[in-house]
């Protein structure tokens, strides 16, 4: 009995430090101001209205502003880009001269013809010492359509005796021609002694154009691919200096030039028939090459190739190949007479290329 009543009495009394913690929630329930949640006030009409009068008028400020801001403006009735403007205006300011891309260009051919004239002077020198030793220079410049042999050919001579050099670009054989040996007309443009001939294609047109064209005959070209070499070693044995270059060009950009051509009144008249299909021969003209180097590039009269898709590069490296040709004593020693090895390979190491290529791909790219 004892027992029970005092688990009855811990029951109605419990502990006092948990009686303590109760009251004090209590009072402080009791104590602190109710909290009353208000609802969300109305907008009121007139708030709503401007409201929307500020939308409205945030969207006529931006159709203002591109109004007022475009990009292009009418001038002369061509479009004009106003952020050109403004960069031209800029460069007013700090004192550069504004110039349009014509400008521009005008600057880049001025600055790469001056890069040229050291080389060109050199050209002269080397001339001159050819006069003087009585000596005879044949330089071939050979490659497809627009691989940039004509601009080549006129930077060289631009500035060289007129009296010692000759360019000699030959017209297709006459009926008469026909009729003699291949090469005869070929040397009745030889150089005397003390002058220098540049032969704008050469008696090789045989081991490309013609034969992808068919403008001789199977027996023909094999007669020319059996004789050639003998003939230029006969040449050079004799005294002749013979540099033979062949200009490359991609399939890409000589399509780029063939399309200039057709636009640019100044260039029409480089466009021929034979022009026009070079692009289709495309893969007839690349393994005319191959057989070409394989077959006519000796220690005698080796061929150098010219890589030319940039055509400064191409002329600039084409003069330091004709300069390297004649032991002459130079001008200027502190020019760089070292080809670049990215432009000018030798005809060995392009075979080379262009087996692996077969090699690796099943056919040759260029």
């Amino acid at each position: 009995m004892a027992a029970k009543k005092k688990q009855n009495s811990t029951r109605e009394n419990p502990r006092p430090d948990k009686r303590r913690r109760q009251n004090k929630r209590a009072v402080s329930s009791s104590s602190a101001p109710a909290k009353t949640v208000k609802p969300p006030a109305k907008k009121s009409k007139a708030s709503r209205q401007r409201h929307v009068v500020s939308k409205h008028t945030a969207k006529q400020k931006a159709t203002r502003e591109k109004i007022t801001n475009p990009e292009t403006i009418l001038f002369r009735k061509k479009e004009v880009n106003l952020k050109q403007l403004l960069k031209e205006y800029r460069q007013l300011k700090k004192g550069e001269p504004c110039l349009n891309k014509y400008q521009k260009k005008a600057i880049r051919r001025y600055y790469r013809e001056e890069a040229l004239k050291p080389y060109q002077a050199e050209l002269i020198r080397m001339q001159k010492c050819l006069e003087n030793n009585n000596r005879r220079m044949i330089i071939l410049f050979e490659g497809r359509d627009a691989a940039g042999k004509g601009g080549t050919i006129r930077r060289v001579t631009r500035y060289m005796n007129e009296k010692h050099y000759r360019v000699v670009a030959l017209s297709k054989p006459t009926e008469h021609e026909k009729t003699q040996w291949f090469f005869q007309r070929y040397v009745a443009q030889f150089p005397r002694g003390g002058e220098v001939v540049l032969f704008d294609r050469s008696w090789y047109n045989r081991a490309v154009v013609e034969q992808v064209f068919g403008f001789c005959t199977p027996e023909e070209y094999k007669n020319f691919m059996r004789g050639v070499i003998g003939f230029e070693k006969d040449l050079v044995r004799q005294g002749t200096t013979l540099v033979k270059l062949y200009f490359s060009v991609t399939k890409e950009e000589q399509a780029k030039r063939f399309k200039r051509r057709k636009t640019d009144p100044l260039r029409q008249w480089k466009l021929s028939e034979i022009d026009v299909q070079a692009q289709d021969r495309w893969d007839n003209f690349t393994t005319q090459k191959y057989e070409m180097l394989k077959k006519t590039h000796t220690n005698i009269a080796p061929w150098t190739i010219i890589r030319s898709n940039n055509k400064h590069l191409a002329r600039l490296n084409a003069m330091k190949v004709i300069l390297n040709a004649v032991p002459y004593e130079r001008g200027n020693s502190d020019l760089d007479f070292v080809p670049d090895p990215k432009i000018v390979i030798s005809g060995a190491r392009e075979k080379e290329l262009m087996d692996a290529q077969r090699i690796k791909l099943g056919s040759f790219v260029g």
